[in-house]
């Protein structure tokens, strides 16, 4: 039976964070107070900003950046929880995932300045070492035994989902849709009794267009691709993911990858994990950690294949796959 009652309203909201735009979807009762929901939701999403940011010189990463090596710094919360998880996956996907890439990241021209010869130089003769053997946490305090420079551009996204869809539970919001820059999570279902359909992109930057189809129910996706943010460099698109290994752009890697993962925050950092990594790696990795995820690869056509890995993606990964959260 149909769980839509003639009473209910669509509800689509929207507003700015971290460059783009959050979006929240879902259907309530007639009269409910969509102003102060949309007030929450902003709220959520600036204070990860306002602590996540590296385009914000006051922002807590910064500041955190700016602190002399060894030296505690209080942290909140919320930061906290991000570096922690950043720090996990960093570990368990062997430094594919490293938060610590800020000079890199910045070197390229993927932060606030346009890139710079003499930085890019330096970012690849730095000796590194992940962020998970430099950074040490201890409640909420931080510090570093090493020289790094914090970027959480391939998490923050995604943990600014999940904030979306706590602040929705909080107000009573069990069934809805919500998403940054083509991160989502699905809350319950729609009012249909249907899961919440998400397209994954084809790899093109000149139009959007699907290449297949999810249906989310209490789960998230993100993805990570070489066609949305890149730079130019003698002639060649370069993609905005960094190599840990090199401190600079990917050279080889699947055009994008996508992962489904109970929480945005984690389908985010492992997208980007596996895709430093790549098919061959990243596949097996993906298997090794139990991971739902879709490699889209470049033919000498221009089409993209797919190789999917997971429950989800396993035997066709062009067909509509359902991804319900554990």
């Amino acid at each position: 039976m149909s769980k839509m009652s003639t009473e209910q309203v669509r509800v689509a909201l929207n507003g700015p964070t971290m460059g783009t735009r959050w979006s929240a979807l879902f259907f309530t009762e007639p009269g409910f107070d969509t102003g102060a929901v949309r007030a929450a939701l902003q709220a959520a999403v600036d204070e990860v900003d306002a602590q996540m940011s590296t385009w914000k010189p006051d922002s807590d990463l910064m500041q955190l950046n700016a602190a002399p090596v060894g030296a505690w710094v209080a942290v909140p919360e919320r930061l906290t929880e991000v570096l922690r998880l950043g720090l996990e996956i960093g570990r368990a996907s062997t430094g594919a995932f490293d938060i610590g890439m800020g000079d890199a990241v910045m070197a390229w021209g993927f932060g606030p300045e346009a890139a710079a010869p003499e930085c890019i130089r330096a970012a690849m003769a730095a000796p590194r070492r992940p962020a998970h053997e430099v950074l040490e946490i201890d409640g909420a305090h931080v510090r570093t035994s090493a020289p790094i420079a914090l970027d959480l551009n391939g998490i923050a996204k995604g943990y600014g989902v999940d904030r979306l869809a706590e602040i929705l539970r909080d107000r009573g919001i069990a069934d809805a849709l919500v998403g940054i820059d083509g991160e989502m999570r699905g809350l319950g279902l729609r009012p249909d009794g249907q899961a919440w359909t998400i397209a994954v992109e084809e790899p093109d930057a000149k139009r959007r267009t699907p290449h297949s189809i999810l249906t989310l129910q209490d789960a998230a996706v993100a993805t990570s691709g070489d066609y949305r943010h890149w730079v130019e460099v003698q002639g060649r698109s370069l993609s905005h993911t960094m190599d840990p290994t090199r401190g600079a752009p990917l050279i080889a890697s699947p055009a994008s990858v996508t992962v489904v993962a109970r929480t945005c925050a984690e389908a985010d950092a492992w997208a980007t994990a596996l895709m430093v990594l790549g098919p061959e790696r990243g596949t097996e990795l993906a298997r090794k950690q139990g991971l739902d995820a879709l490699f889209l690869l470049r033919e000498d056509a221009g089409h993209a294949r797919g190789v999917g890995v997971g429950r989800l993606f396993s035997e066709e990964p062009a067909a509509i796959a359902s991804a319900e959260g554990t």
